[in-house]
């Protein structure tokens, strides 16, 4: 009997201390699963932290750059000038200085075949845009009309341009044509060989040229880059200029499209950081 029970007390003891090491073996591996995860979540936080650190600091280094930009590009002024107005003036006006050849003052320009808008108001409408985004740029703007009902002509446009210091002559205008179905936008330049252009040409070709791609690769159809001896506008200009011609208002899916807000706003946008690049090779 007292075999029996000393056995069974050895059995007790053992499975005492089995126990006792089994529950200091969960509660060590349990210590050592805490300080692992708690590891992994100070690592985790470091991590984030480090990312959002890397973020304000590129964001800081964005922000420093545009503010340089637009700090450059204040040096600069464009001239916009939006064609035509309310009224046409016929009465006639040299097509460059000294120059016995004249013609009209301001035409009327053309209007929607389905819109019914008048060029001129279509014209002022995108220069707005345009301005809103070069002054964005940290671009000066001036420009030659902000109503519609003014009475300036094509040779005092250009003056306005020349007296002012303008570094760059945009002109806003809107085509038109006998047949409906041409379409597309274009931009004129001053002619090379222009009795009164030539000094002006090589600027205003580069700043066409950069338009004419960017205005592509916005998704626009651009139909050639035309040189004119024939616009007061440019014969009277000693600033580099470009006539951005935005479509045809005798096409009614075209003369629909330039009414946009939006259309006019992606059409401006690609002008404006055209007109970017063109002064960042400066």
């Amino acid at each position: 009997m007292r075999k029996k029970t000393f056995l069974l007390l050895v059995l007790l003891i053992v499975s005492l201390v089995s126990f006792g090491c089994s529950k200091s073996n969960v509660s060590r591996s349990e210590n050592t699963s805490t300080t692992s995860d708690t590891s992994q979540q100070d690592s985790d936080k470091s991590s984030e932290k480090a990312n959002q650190d890397k973020l304000q600091q590129d964001k800081s280094k964005k922000e420093d750059e545009i503010l340089e930009q637009k700090n450059k590009n204040q040096q600069y002024i464009i001239c916009i000038d939006p064609g035509h107005q309310t009224k046409g003036d016929m009465s006639e006006e040299p097509v460059g200085p000294g120059s016995s050849e004249t013609k009209f003052k301001v035409s009327w320009g053309t209007q929607g075949v389905s819109t019914n808008i008048p060029e001129y108001e279509l014209n002022l409408q995108a220069s707005k845009i345009l301005k809103k985004y070069l002054e964005g740029m940290g671009f000066k703007v001036i420009m030659t009309r902000e109503t519609n009902d003014v009475n300036i002509t094509n040779s005092e446009r250009a003056i306005f341009a020349n007296e002012n210091n303008a570094d760059l002559v945009i002109r806003i205008h809107a085509d038109g044509s006998e047949d409906s179905s041409v379409s597309g936008a274009s931009l004129h330049i001053p002619a090379s060989n222009g009795q009164y252009t030539a000094k002006i040409y090589e600027e205003s070709n580069k700043c066409a040229k950069i338009m004419f791609s960017d205005m592509k690769e916005a998704g626009f159809k651009v139909n050639n880059i035309y040189e004119r001896s024939d616009l007061t506008g440019f014969n009277w200009s000693e600033v580099p200029a470009v006539l951005v011609e935005m479509g045809f208002m005798s096409n009614p899916e075209e003369d629909e499209k330039m009414a946009e807000k939006s259309y006019q706003e992606k059409m401006m946008k690609a002008v404006a950081e055209a007109t970017q690049t063109y002064f960042d090779g400066k």
